[in-house]
């Protein structure tokens, strides 16, 4: 059977924990910042998890995870 391909764009945007957990950055951070609250902009610092819907999907997409 043939190797399979990671999907670049993917493995970018996602890492694994040692448990198996899909890590993800918070999108909303990159520009037009100013009409966002102080707050806002500190919560969206932190890091989430892929929800277990979706896992399935971005799994398939990175197959030596």
């Amino acid at each position: 059977m043939p190797k399979l391909k990671t999907n670049r764009s993917a493995a970018k945007r996602f890492k694994f924990t040692k448990k198996g957990k899909i890590k993800k950055a918070n999108s909303g951070r990159r520009h037009i910042l100013g009409k966002l609250s102080r707050k806002k902009k500190r919560q969206l610092r932190r890091s989430g998890y892929i929800a277990k819907v979706d896992e399935k999907r971005i799994r398939r997409l990175l197959p030596y995870g």
